[in-house]
């Protein structure tokens, strides 16, 4: 059975209608990726706000970090999953296979993280997000300390936790307007 063919609950405007900047942006990421991401049709509705999503998303998840790209996806994805977002468990975890290399990664992160042999620092990072996504008023300094025990930075414990805050941000929006991913995710990297 396929997934509902929408792109949210709410009106989705005309790509043709954007500004030339974020007609740009759109053809890139057809290029790129063959698809331009629901999240971005979506958001394209308020352009300013597509603009500033677009810029925090690509420096939390692309710009410098000593959190590599995978570690960030599998962040997305465990709190995703703390929040059941259909959206951000498709798209993301399509993001973890491309990047792993395992089909199977994404969907044990997707149901129960804690099935999946990780390394230590890769558990500890995401004990942290999902303690941040579940209890996020009892996190304290141990729970620092012990990402500081598997050699994670202060920078680093920062980024797992801004990553974390966003996706929990852009998982409340997806479901609150019903957002759904593009269908091409269900098939790519398997």
């Amino acid at each position: 059975m396929p997934q509902p063919d929408h792109i949210m609950a709410l009106p989705v405007p005309d790509p043709s209608t954007l500004d030339d900047d974020m007609m740009a942006y759109f053809d890139k990421c057809t290029e790129k990726l063959g698809f331009i991401p629901n999240v971005l049709r979506a958001y394209s509705s308020r352009q300013k706000k597509l603009r500033t999503f677009a810029q925090f998303y690509n420096e939390l998840m692309l710009g410098e970090s000593r959190l590599s790209k995978l570690e960030r996806e599998m962040i997305a994805v465990v709190v995703s999953s703390a929040n059941h977002c259909y959206y951000c468990l498709v798209a993301h975890g399509q993001a973890v296979r491309k990047l792993s290399g395992d089909p199977q990664l994404g969907e044990m992160l997707a149901a129960n993280y804690r099935v999946a042999p990780l390394e230590p620092r890769q558990r500890a990072m995401l004990d942290f997000a999902w303690k941040l996504t579940k209890e996020p008023w009892s996190i304290g300094e141990e729970d620092r300390e012990a990402l500081r025990r598997v050699g994670l930075s202060n920078d680093e414990i920062f980024d797992v936790a801004d990553v974390a805050g966003f996706y929990n941000m852009s998982n409340r929006v997806a479901s609150a307007v019903d957002m759904i991913p593009n269908p091409e995710y269900h098939t790519l990297d398997r």
